[in-house]
C-alpha cells in the first residue's frame, strides 16, 4: 500500500510549518517596508457626486510607494536616538543599517523556502537580538517586548525543527 503524501505528519510539524510561515513573512515584509516611501500628488476636489469641484480647487493626496530611492533602516526619530548613543558608534550603525533590510528579506525568503532552516532561523534570533540592544539602549520597552516574542518564537522553531518538512534542505 502506497504511503499518502502528509500522512505520517504529526501535530509538531504543522505547527512547525505555520511557525516558519510566519516568521517568515514577518520577515520579508518587515524588510520590504524598509523601502517605502510617500509620493504626493496634487489632484482635484471632488465633489459629493465625484465630479471634480467647480471652482478648480486642488488636494494634496499622499501614496505609500516602494523603491530602492526610498530605503531607510530606521525611522529617523529612532536613528536620531540611536546615533546618540555611546554604545553605538557611527562606524558600526553605517554598515548596519546598510544592509538591515536586504538581511531581512533574504533571512526571511530562506526560511520561507527551507533553506537551511536551522542556520537561518539561527541567524534571524541574532539579528532581532542586535535591534532589541538598541531598543534596550534608547529605553524602547515596547519594541523590546515584541522582539522578545520573536526570540520565543525562534527559540520554540528550533526546537521542533526535526519536524521539518517541505523545505529545500533537511539539515542545517
Amino acid at each position: 500500500m502506497k504511503k499518502r503524501f502528509m500522512s505520517d505528519w504529526t501535530g509538531k510539524t504543522w505547527a512547525f510549518l505555520t511557525l516558519r510561515i510566519w516568521l517568515a513573512m514577518r520577515a520579508i515584509v518587515t524588510g520590504i517596508e524598509k523601502f517605502t516611501g510617500t509620493k504626493i500628488e496634487e489632484q482635484p476636489l471632488l465633489d459629493e457626486f465625484g465630479e471634480p469641484d467647480i471652482s478648480g480647487a486642488m488636494v494634496e493626496v499622499k501614496t505609500k510607494v516602494y523603491g530602492f530611492e526610498h530605503y531607510h533602516a530606521v525611522d529617523p526619530s529612532l536613528a536620531e536616538a540611536l546615533g546618540k548613543e555611546p554604545l553605538l558608534p557611527d562606524f558600526f550603525l553605517t554598515p548596519y543599517y546598510a544592509v538591515l533590510g536586504y538581511a531581512l528579506i533574504g533571512l526571511g525568503l530562506m526560511l520561507l523556502v527551507g533553506l537551511f532552516t536551522r542556520t537561518s532561523l539561527f541567524l534571524m534570533g541574532l539579528l532581532y537580538t542586535s535591534l532589541t540592544f538598541g531598543l534596550i539602549l534608547i529605553q524602547q520597552d515596547g519594541g523590546v517586548a515584541w522582539l522578545g516574542i520573536h526570540i520565543l518564537m525562534i527559540a520554540l522553531a528550533l526546537s521542533w525543527a526535526d519536524d521539518n518538512r517541505l523545505a529545500l534542505t533537511q539539515k542545517g
